[in-house]
């Protein structure tokens, strides 16, 4: 399947185009400013795009334009469809939520938990309870996501890099298995690499690769024809440049390694991170969602799958995302809004989001039958302030 989501005008599905054309200005102004090479904004209401403006370019060298069909590294953004991957052998009764992982990956039997010591002198007690799918999709498996110094140090003895492209997907996740847990299981919410995990598990239970399953199962159904692991050389020219914020506040390509991580195929495909897309393409995935599972006929996941994955599947106690802020809860690889006063955002609870190292960032409201998004690729994340400046930008553009 192939084919663009419809425009329409904004009027006819509730929205004013006046207030919406202020977006472009705001983000014009990065631009201008120097801090960003080029942003692409989308918005669509209803099941139909209201707003899609590019400003700036996707690479300052060549003066190549950022336009609609620019291929991005959507980095985390890859979460939700692994997410989605994950919940369609749920859907199929593979397995359940509560299966330990180690009943499908023995790599992680018998797992430690680290308590204190050095690199060669750990003191570590076994993990109980285990850890379970539910915990992989949650981020509560115990998976050490950086800022221990021990185990920081032990994951890079390991070659755990999302740039490291020696290891396939199982040699990775055996090195993983190997390792030190940081929590005990289901006790502590950490962003890890549990989605890398889980792109592992779909390609044990399917017994076909990874990347295979989500283009026949996700990716060909839903018409995203750009998304994939990597950017074939008859696309190379779409490929945005990523670009990096430097000490002396300038804009610099950032290395990427030889060959370029992007351009070639890789041996471990990262479900966390490791996915291109384009804003038409997530668009269709996002409006699948917002449609409850389907698109165009072509139903990916059932309804209440979607309601489930939708939903906060965090106790307090157990932390979250520590961009997130208050107000804010995990589903299964969505952030949630449970409070927009508490969060500090307009918006409506039960509206999910989330975002990619390189900048690119996504709105699904339910309630307001809303999709929005704003990306650019530039490190680090989170240096601008243009995914707080969109959501007042794109509500106050609803009439209706």
């Amino acid at each position: 399947m192939n084919g663009e989501i419809p425009s329409t005008t904004p009027e006819s599905v509730g929205m004013s185009s006046d207030r919406l054309g202020r977006i472009v200005p705001v983000m014009q102004g990065y631009v201008d400013r120097g801090e960003v090479s080029g942003i692409t904004t989308a918005v669509m209401r209803r099941g139909k795009i209201v707003h899609m403006e590019s400003v700036g370019l996707r690479d300052i060298e060549l003066k190549l334009p950022m336009t609609r069909n620019t291929i991005f590294r959507i980095a985390s953004m890859s979460k939700p469809i692994t997410a989605v991957a994950a919940m369609i052998l749920y859907e199929e009764g593979k397995f359940v939520l509560t299966d330990p992982i180690a009943d499908y990956l023995p790599q992680f039997k018998n797992m430690q938990v680290y308590v204190s010591g050095t690199e060669d002198n750990l003191e570590l007690v076994p993990a109980n309870p285990v850890a379970t799918i539910h915990d992989l999709l949650r981020h509560t498996a115990g998976l050490h996501g950086g800022g221990e110094p021990v185990i920081d140090s032990l994951y890079r003895a390991a070659g755990i890099d999302f740039w490291n492209r020696e290891f396939t997907l199982e040699q990775m996740i055996a090195k993983l298995g190997k390792l030190p847990l940081h929590h005990q299981p289901g006790t502590t919410y950490e962003y890890s690499r549990a989605f890398e995990v889980l792109g592992l598990l779909v390609q044990v239970i399917t017994s076909q690769p990874f990347e295979v399953f989500l283009e026949e199962r996700i990716f060909a159904p839903l018409g995203m024809v750009d998304t994939g692991f990597y950017v074939p050389n008859n696309k190379l020219d779409r490929l945005a440049t990523l670009y990096q914020w430097t000490d002396d506040e300038t804009l610099e390509p950032f290395d990427e390694g030889d060959p370029p991580h992007f351009t070639v195929p890789p041996k471990n495909p990262w479900g966390g991170g490791g996915l291109v897309s384009t804003v038409d393409d997530y668009l269709r995935f996002c409006q699948m969602i917002l449609n409850g599972g389907e698109l165009d006929g072509q139903r990916v996941l059932m309804p209440a799958t979607v309601r489930f994955m939708q939903m906060n599947h965090l106790k307090p106690e157990q932390g979250s995302h520590p961009s997130a802020g208050p107000g804010v809860g995990t589903g299964l690889g969505f952030k949630v809004l449970l409070s927009p006063a508490m969060n500090g955002r307009i918006g409506n609870a039960g509206a999910v989001n989330g975002g990619g190292a390189a900048n690119t960032f996504y709105w699904i409201d339910p309630k307001e039958d809303l999709v929005y998004m704003v990306w650019t690729q530039l490190f680090p994340w989170g240096i601008r302030d243009f995914r707080h400046k969109i959501h007042p930008l794109v509500h106050a553009a609803l009439l209706s």
